[in-house]
C-alpha cells in the first residue's frame, strides 16, 4: 500500500468513525431521555417534556460540540495508536465539556423545561457507549492483526539495541498494527542472521530492492545519528518509492525505552525516565505474588495430592522433578515441577539432540521420554504448579521470564542476558504469545520488553491471558 492510498484509506476510516460516533451520541442521549422521562428513574418528575422539540436541539448541539472536542484532542487521528485509558479520558473530557456547554446555553436562553440530571446521565452514557464501541473495534482489530490481516509490513533498518527494542515492542504488542518482515544491517553477523522468526535480509544497501520484493509498507530506521548521511539517503529512497519511513531517535546511549518527553511552552524537553522496576515496584510485585500464592494454595494442595497419585501410578520415580535454573542476577536455584518424563530422562538428552527444534533450549513436541500422565500435564501446564512454592520462597515471581538452565545461560549472547535482570516467572509474555511455538530469540525479545515496560496492569493482563492459553493448550508440548 503506497503512502497516498494509505492516507485515503485512513481518511475514509476516520470519516466512518466520526459518523458512527455521531449516531451513538444521539442513541445515548435518547436512552438517557427514556430513562429519565419514560421510566421516571431515579424519582418521578412533576412535568413532562417531549423529546421533539424540547431535547432534540440539545442532542444536536451536544453531538457537534463532542465531535469538535474529540477532533481537537486528536481522537480521530488514525495515525496515532494510544492506550485505552488515554482514549477513555479524552471521551470523558469531550462529553462532559459538551454537557456543561449545553447547560450554560440552556441557562442563557432561560429554558422553562429541562432536566440537568438527564443531561449528566446523557454524558455518562455517551462515554460508556463510545467507550464500548472502541473496545469492540479494538478487539476485532487486534484479532485481525494477530492473524496478519490489516497490518503494515515493516522493514527495520539496523539490528542494534534500538532495532531490537523496536522489534520486541512490535512482537509483544500486536495492537500496533505492524508486522516485521525482516531487518537489514551492515554487520554481516547481524544482517545474515535471524531473531527467531524475523530474518536478517542482508545489508542496508538492499533497502530499495527489499521494499519492492517484500511489498514493504513502512521502513523504520534505527541507526545511530553518526550515520546521518546514510539515514538521509534511505529516507529519500523510501519517499521516491512511495513508502512511509520513520526514524527512531538514537539518544541517551540508545535507551529509547526510557525517555520522557515534555514541552516547555512548545519547546521539547527530553530526559531519561525512571526505571519501571525500582525498589518500591519490586516490593509491590512481591506482595502481590505472596498474596495470590497464599490465596490459591489451599486449592493447590488438593491438586498436588491428586496429581502426585497419578504420577506414582503411571511410572516409577519421584513425584517432584528438581532442576537447577538461573534466576535474578545469575542466582541459581532449584525449580520445582511435577515429573513428566521417565526417571533418568536427563541422561538421554544428548542422544536426542538431533530432534531439537530450538537454538538454545531443548524443544521436541514428540519427546519419547514423556510419560502418559506427563503428556497430559504438559498440555494442561499443571506440571508448573509446584513453582508456586518457588514463589513463596522468593526464588520466582508469578509473572516474569522463564528461567534457563546454567548450560543454556552460558550460551546467551550479551543482549539476551538482560532477561535475567528480574526474578523469573511461572507465566509471562512468552507463554501468552505462543509458548513452545515461539523461537528462543523471540522469547528473549518478549522478556526484555516485559522488563522495560513492567507495570501491575501488565502483570494482571498477562495473568488473565494465561487462562485461555492454558485451557486451549496453545503451544504446549
Amino acid at each position: 500500500m503506497t503512502e497516498t492510498s494509505r492516507h485515503l484509506f485512513g481518511e475514509n476510516e476516520r470519516l466512518g468513525i466520526i459518523v458512527l460516533d455521531a449516531v451513538l451520541i444521539n442513541v445515548a442521549f435518547y436512552v438517557a431521555y427514556v430513562i429519565r422521562y419514560e421510566l421516571q428513574f431515579p424519582y418521578p418528575l412533576q412535568f413532562d417534556a417531549p423529546f421533539f422539540p424540547t431535547y432534540a436541539p440539545s442532542a444536536v448541539i451536544i453531538t457537534i460540540f463532542s465531535l469538535i472536542s474529540y477532533n481537537i484532542d486528536g481522537l480521530y487521528d488514525y495515525r496515532r495508536r494510544r492506550r485505552w485509558s488515554d482514549e477513555a479520558y479524552r471521551l470523558t473530557s469531550g462529553a462532559m465539556t459538551s454537557i456543561v456547554l449545553v447547560m450554560a446555553l440552556t441557562f442563557l436562553v432561560q429554558a422553562e423545561i429541562y432536566s440537568r440530571g438527564m443531561l449528566v446521565l446523557a454524558g455518562g452514557l455517551i462515554v460508556v457507549v463510545l467507550g464500548t464501541a472502541r473496545i469492540i473495534r479494538g478487539t476485532i482489530q487486534n484479532r485481525r492483526h494477530q492473524r496478519g490481516l490489516g497490518v503494515d509490513r515493516v522493514l527495520v533498518v539496523g539490528a542494534g539495541e534500538v532495532g531490537r527494542a523496536v522489534m520486541r515492542t512490535i512482537i509483544a504488542d500486536p495492537s500496533t498494527g505492524y508486522r516485521v518482515i525482516g531487518y537489514v544491517d551492515d554487520a554481516p553477523e547481524k544482517g545474515s542472521g535471524s531473531l527467531g522468526r524475523i530474518q536478517g535480509l542482508g545489508s542496508i544497501d538492499h533497502v530499495t530492492k527489499l521494499v519492492k520484493e517484500h511489498q514493504i509498507d513502512e521502513v523504520l530506521i534505527t541507526l545511530p545519528w553518526r550515520y546521518y548521511n546514510r539515514i538521509v539517503q534511505i529516507v529519500t529512497l523510501c519517499e521516491q518509492a512511495g513508502v512511509r519511513v520513520r526514524i527512531v531517535p538514537d539518544i541517551f546511549q540508545q535507551r529509547v525505552h526510557r525517555v520522557d518527553l515534555e514541552t516547555l511552552n512548545g519547546i521539547p524537553l527530553m530526559g531519561p525516565s525512571p526505571r519501571r522496576l525500582e525498589r518500591t515496584s519490586m516490593m509491590i510485585k512481591r506482595l502481590m505474588d505472596l498474596g495470590l500464592s497464599l490465596l490459591v494454595m489451599p486449592f493447590l494442595i488438593i491438586l498436588y495430592i491428586v496429581v502426585g497419585i497419578m504420577i506414582k501410578l503411571d511410572s516409577p520415580g519421584p513425584i517432584i522433578f528438581k532442576q537447577k535454573r538461573v534466576g535474578k542476577d545469575g542466582h541459581e536455584f532449584y525449580v520445582l515441577k511435577f515429573r513428566t518424563m521417565i526417571d533418568g530422562a536427563d541422561a538421554m538428552k544428548k542422544d536426542l539432540e538431533h530432534r531439537n527444534r530450538s537454538t538454545i533450549t531443548f524443544k521436541d513436541p514428540d519427546d519419547p521420554r514423556r510419560t502418559r500422565v506427563g503428556r497430559w500435564l504438559r498440555a494442561t501446564s499443571l506440571d508448573e504448579l509446584p513453582q508456586f512454592i518457588n514463589v513463596l520462597r522468593g526464588e520466582m515471581s508469578i509473572v516474569g521470564p522463564r528461567p534457563g538452565t546454567p548450560e543454556e545461560v552460558a550460551r546467551y549472547q550479551t543482549w539476551q542476558l538482560k532477561r535475567t535482570a528480574i526474578q523469573p516467572g511461572i507465566t509471562g509474555l512468552w507463554q501468552v504469545s505462543g509458548r513452545s511455538d515461539v523461537p528462543f530469540e523471540e522469547m528473549c525479545l518478549l522478556d526484555i520488553f516485559y522488563i522495560e515496560n513492567w507495570s501491575l496492569d501488565l502483570d494482571l493482563r498477562i495473568m488473565l491471558k494465561t487462562i485461555p492459553v492454558v485451557l486451549f493448550r496453545q503451544g504446549a508440548y
